[in-house]
Order: C-alpha cells, then structure tokens, then sequence
C-alpha cells in the first residue's frame, strides 16, 4: 500500500490519549511510507493526523470541497491540497487516490464515508482494505449493531468480516496490507448474494 485514505471526525475534544494514539497512527503511516489521504481540513482529528504526519516528514494529501474551504477550515500547509466542486467529487477522488481506508473516531460524516466504501467492498466495486482504528472501544457499540444485522437476516457474517478492526496502529496497517480480494474471486459473487 503506498497510500490510506483516514476518515476520521472534524472535531476534536483535546483527549491526551486519543492524541497519542493519532500520533503513533502517524508514525506507522510515515515509517511505511505510506501517503495519507484525507478530508484536507487543519480542524478536528483531521488537522491532528494530518500535521503529526506531516511533522514526521511523511506526505499529506488532503481534498476538500470549494465551501468548506471557503469557511477557512481547510489545512494549507499540505504536500497537496485538491480542492473539489462538491463533497460527491471529494469522495470521489480520496477513494481513487487511495490504496485503503482507515477509519479513527468521528461523527455523521466519518460513518458515511465508512459505509459508503464498505457497500461498495461488498459490490465488489473496489478490492481495497477497510481497518477501523478502535481507540477506547468506540467503535464497539456500532459492532455490536452490525451483529444485530447478522441476527435480524440484513447481512451475511462473511460480508461482516469484511471490516478489519484493531486497537493498535501497526497491526491495523499490517492486516490491510495482508488483505487480498481480487473483483474477480467468486468471493464477490458469494457475498452479493442476498
């Protein structure tokens, strides 16, 4: 993988530890030599993932659309920085720039933008890895949720595991470096079978 795309929240509350693990999160990224891939604003978690990577020496490519830059929450200290006509086109690009995807802790839009490549995972529109950075257990409650899923008849426990989870940033790269799916593998016509 030479790039990960990290959807991650806007927001930020100043939590030491979730800094911490942002900051090793960086680390891996940039010792793997791994390009980030992001929303491209400098507030939120966003901004922190961003300019630990960019401390490090590692490259930062961020996208974001003309409105959001206008509101000057866009980080312009970036290796590039894309700006988009609209978030539709924003997706858009981070997905095409993108050799995976990696979520941290964030709101509405991070779990779109998490939903959105798994769907298409699950279509087989794409072959990329989808990890989740599960810091303090945040994300177990929306685990539990897609248990449910699998226990209501709404998803097959193989499309489940197509989520790779982890709470360790170099773990986390490692099983989606190790992630092979091919568009072609029957794997893709079992799983959209309903």
């Amino acid at each position: 993988m030479k790039s990960i795309c990290v959807y991650c929240g806007a927001n930020f509350d100043g939590n030491t530890e979730l800094l911490e693990h942002i900051q090793n999160l960086a680390k891996e990224l940039v010792d793997a030599q791994i390009t980030l891939i992001y929303g491209g604003g400098r507030v939120g978690i966003m901004g922190e993932i961003a300019n630990a990577t960019l401390n490090l020496g590692g490259k930062v490519v961020g996208v974001i659309p003309s409105f959001l830059m206008d509101k000057e929450v866009g980080h312009t200290g970036l290796t590039e920085l894309i700006i988009t006509d609209n978030m539709h086109q924003r997706k858009q690009k981070m997905a095409d720039l993108s050799d995976g995807f990696l979520i941290l802790p964030g709101g509405f839009g991070t779990m779109e933008e998490f939903f959105e490549v798994l769907t298409w995972l699950q279509l087989g529109l794409h072959n990329k890895p989808i990890g989740v950075l599960n810091f303090n257990s945040f994300y177990d409650p929306l685990f539990q949720q897609l248990d449910n899923m699998i226990q209501f008849g709404f998803l097959k426990a193989r499309n489940r595991d197509l989520v790779l989870s982890e709470t360790n940033p170099r773990k986390l790269i490692m099983a989606m470096q190790n992630f092979n799916i091919k568009p072609d593998d029957k794997w893709f016509t079992e799983r959209n079978l309903i």
